[in-house]
């Protein structure tokens, strides 16, 4: 067995060990919406699309390379394959053929399974909470030779969104699904509450004040209207502690050295679950549990006035409300206005990785694709057509990207916030192994507090000791510690 696929099995199992013993044993009461419009999901989902990619040219000097994606749906039937029909158009030297592999978990365990076979793709998209484990691996050839080699331009990139991405002082990957959280309100029903549509709460404070007038109760005092919702999500609470100033883990979060511990458990950690458990006992939050479409849900048939979600969703937000009522975004709130100037939120998505076992002709292809959709017009017809962010900032320029965003204003908070966040070690995310196991232990916690189960205080310690745990055991099995 290599090294590569014994790391890569270990890591499983201790994905698997942690995981198992983190499930949530508090019971939360969780919220139904009443009705359900049509949902529009995230754009990751786990339906094969249509392909419909051209066909593979006949000359056998044509160095033919797979892309592993995990994009569903329209993204995945139809721009992912675009995108690769415009690069086989553009030249003659590669060709790419898109595949779909399910959910990011999916192609990672069909990504250990090729190694023993050794029909890797020469370039994959993975989730953002992947590029530790990514690094680890060996398995990547870091797009930062190709760089330095080509002597790439990436001054025109957005430099947060690349700092993710970037490990040991390394461009690892590079971005491709990009968005932030944000804050999304129905104006109307801020006009009719009294509020300003206008000027959307922004604090902590702020947010829970909102919610005390946007909540609406029947005759027998039972909430119809809950002023906010949020879905319990550790992403989310990863963008609370970033706005707040907080690191994840230590040695600023994994970046300045090897992470070793859990710090999440700080004061602004407590202090983002005392304020969600505030409006909770006060009646103002609406519980829809871990899954977010439901949450969108409530919003789309005005059971809740405000709630928190990626800022990708905002098209599929406006397609399904279609004029019923005025939808506002704004910036993901702040424990206080000080700290808009200190801090930001830290991207998500995913990013594409070039395959070390694949070939050096095979791994020159992938980079030329990696350079092809990282162009000007390819970043915008992406834009338009997933709601994530362009990673380069020309992109913005292209008409295609400038109809789109008149079409839709309310992404240019989803822009400003971006541009707004300093680019330091905490908007920069944790970068530690055991992301999908610190995720949902911090989901067990928060459902913890919510259930009356433990304090906000004694969640965190609990969560924060788990992590750590899976955090000692993962750099062990990486052979990162002696």
């Amino acid at each position: 067995m290599s090294k590569k696929l014994f790391h890569f099995m270990g890591v499983l199992i201790i994905f698997a060990m942690i995981l198992s013993a983190c499930q949530p044993k508090a019971e939360v009461p969780v919220e139904e919406p009443v009705v359900e419009p049509p949902v529009v999901e995230e754009p990751v989902v786990e339906e094969e699309p249509m392909p419909t990619l051209a066909p593979p040219p006949e000359e056998e000097e044509v160095v033919m390379i797979d892309f592993w994606h995990s994009m569903g749906g329209d993204l995945g039937g139809i721009a992912i394959p675009q995108m690769a029909n415009d690069f086989n158009a553009s030249q003659s030297k590669c060709y790419v053929e898109p595949i779909f592999q399910g959910s990011y978990d999916d192609a990672l365990n069909k990504l250990r399974a090729s190694l023993q076979t050794q029909d890797v793709p020469a370039v994959m998209q993975l989730y953002d909470i992947g590029t530790r484990l990514m690094v680890d691996l060996q398995m990547i050839t870091p797009v930062q030779e190709f760089i330095d080699k080509d002597n790439y331009d990436v001054s025109d990139l957005e430099p947060n969104v690349l700092a993710y991405y970037t490990a040991d002082g390394k461009q690892a990957s590079m971005p491709f699904n990009t968005s932030t959280p944000m804050l999304y309100y129905n104006k109307d029903m801020f006009a009719a509450a009294g509020l300003d549509p206008e000027s959307p709460p922004r604090t902590f404070e702020e947010v829970w004040e909102a919610a005390r007038v946007l909540t609406q109760y029947d005759d027998s005092g039972n909430v119809v209207v809950s002023g906010i919702s949020m879905s319990i999500y550790g992403w989310f609470f990863e963008q609370y502690l970033a706005v707040s100033g907080g690191y994840y883990a230590n040695n600023a979060n994994g970046r300045d050295a090897l992470a070793t511990e859990a710090t999440f458990n700080s004061p602004e950690g407590v202090a983002i679950l005392e304020w969600w458990k505030g409006m909770w006992d006060e009646g103002l939050m609406g519980n829809y549990g871990r899954v977010n479409a439901d949450v969108r849900t409530a919003f789309y048939a005005e059971q809740t006035a405000m709630f928190v979600d990626s800022t990708a969703v905002l098209r599929g937000a406006m397609d399904t409300v279609e004029g019923k009522f005025d939808i506002g975004t704004a910036y993901l709130p702040r424990p206080n206005e000080a700290a808009f100037d200190t801090s930001g939120t830290i991207i998500g998505g995913g990013s594409l990785w070039i395959i070390s076992d694949s070939s050096p002709e095979e791994q020159a292809c992938a980079w030329e694709f990696i350079k092809f959709q990282a162009s000007p017009e390819q970043q915008a017809y992406w834009h338009t057509m997933s709601g994530y962010f362009p990673i380069r900032e020309t992109a913005y320029d292209v008409p295609l990207a400038q109809e789109w965003r008149e079409q839709y204003p309310q992404f240019k908070t989803a822009v400003d916030q971006l541009h707004i966040a300093p680019n330091n070690r905490v908007t920069q995310g944790g970068l530690i192994g055991v992301f999908p196991t610190a995720r949902q232990t911090i989901e067990g916690a928060i459902e913890e507090v919510l259930a009356d189960v433990a304090t906000p205080q004694e969640a965190l310690d609990k969560a924060a000791q788990i992590v750590t745990d899976a955090i000692e055991e993962y750099n062990i099995s990486m052979g990162l510690v002696d």
